[in-house]
């Protein structure tokens, strides 16, 4: 190990940290190692120091993936105010054309007013000289009246639904630019907290990377025995629905695929990339980000979760997996990883959501 190797590592920490920080207000880190003093002889890195780098890394990637679901729901936004938008215009081309045939009814008629001398039809009714025919012609005034008015009233009402039109295609315009500026953003945000992630992770030495893997996995371990030993598995006993277990079937098939921020497959995914795509296989469209999720889907409790269902995790809401049954899931963890299988109880569950919540079990 190179002198002064576990400074390098503590002020690694500590400067990522304050640009993490700078980037987000407001956003807390986990603290990292003191650096040691000048005087203080060179010794390795410890295992205090790796697992400093192991919480900052969680910190740094949990905001990432914060990020993340702000930049896939204001492309969701983005997405339907465009398609909103396109509908509009096409309302917009019939209105305009069916105004033009209505114009040219009005002139047909204004014209056939200039051929009987500017007369209105009743005038030229009392002018007949034939009784039969000055009755036969009543109803035809009656409904040549009839007629105009509602040529006038359809014509004023075209024009207002053009007028509405439009307006709500520039409405919806202004949130589509509104949404183009916060996915902008969004994304800037993912970018620098993954960057800092790989600094911060490109100091470590193969062995130091080792053992910053095995801390990952510990932390996980104790979480995941933590919660089984809670005995939540003598209470879970549901089984999947036939949509669900469609669901299970598509995310296992994806195991091994790489974590991409922002990807909805069919190379590689996010979080709620890889459940959305999962359930939208199964016939049953949800929303795309994990938060979203967690607001618009049905809540079931823990103890009564059944596979299929989405554990959300974090406070936040920023992490979404699909329980597979056993006390398992399935998901993509974060950049650097691939889709894999890990334990329920691994991270801080939030509450699980439950796509079909009308469907019985199979």
């Amino acid at each position: 190990m190179g002198t002064g190797k576990r400074g390098l590592i503590a002020t690694a920490v500590t400067v990522i940290g304050a640009v993490a920080v700078l980037a987000a207000p407001g956003t807390a880190f986990a603290a990292p190692s003191p650096t040691p003093s000048p005087t203080a002889s060179p010794t390795a890195v410890t295992n205090r120091d790796i697992e400093a780098v192991r919480k900052q890394l969680d910190a740094l990637y949990h905001d990432a993936a914060v990020a993340t679901d702000a930049y896939n729901a204001a492309e969701e936004k983005a997405e339907q105010q465009s398609a909103q938008i396109v509908a509009l215009a096409q309302k917009i081309v019939k209105g305009q054309e069916r105004l033009a045939k209505l114009k040219a009814r009005a002139g047909a008629a204004a014209a056939a007013q200039y051929r009987s001398y500017g007369l209105s039809d009743e005038a030229q009714l009392m002018l007949s000289d034939d009784p039969q025919e000055f009755l036969d012609n009543t109803g035809r005034v009656l409904q040549g009246q009839r007629a105009t008015k509602a040529l006038i009233a359809e014509l004023t009402r075209t024009q207002q639904d053009l007028k509405q039109y439009a307006d709500d295609a520039s409405a919806q315009w202004t949130k589509l630019e509104a949404n183009r500026k916060a996915k902008a953003t969004a994304k800037k945000r993912v970018q620098q907290q993954i960057a800092a992630a790989e600094k911060l992770e490109s100091q470590l030495e193969e062995k130091e990377k080792e053992r910053l893997a095995e801390l990952e996995e510990q932390a996980a371990h104790q979480s995941q025995t933590a919660w089984l030993d809670s005995g939540i598995l003598d209470e879970i006993d549901g089984k999947a629905s036939a949509a669900g277990k469609l669901a299970v079937a598509f995310a296992t098939t994806q195991m091994g695929k790489p974590y991409e921020w922002g990807a909805e497959g069919p190379d590689s995914y996010d979080c709620s990339g890889l459940t959305s795509q999962a359930w939208a296989s199964a016939g049953k469209p949800i929303p795309r980000t994990s938060q979203e999720q967690w607001k618009q889907l049905k809540h079931v409790d823990v103890k009564d979760m059944r596979p299929g269902d989405l554990i959300i995790y974090f406070d936040d809401a920023s992490h979404v997996a699909m329980y597979l049954g056993d006390g398992a899931i399935v998901h993509a963890p974060r950049p650097g990883r691939t889709v894999t299988i890990a334990g329920a109880g691994s991270m801080p569950i939030l509450g699980v959501v439950r796509p079909d919540a009308r469907a019985p079990a199979a």
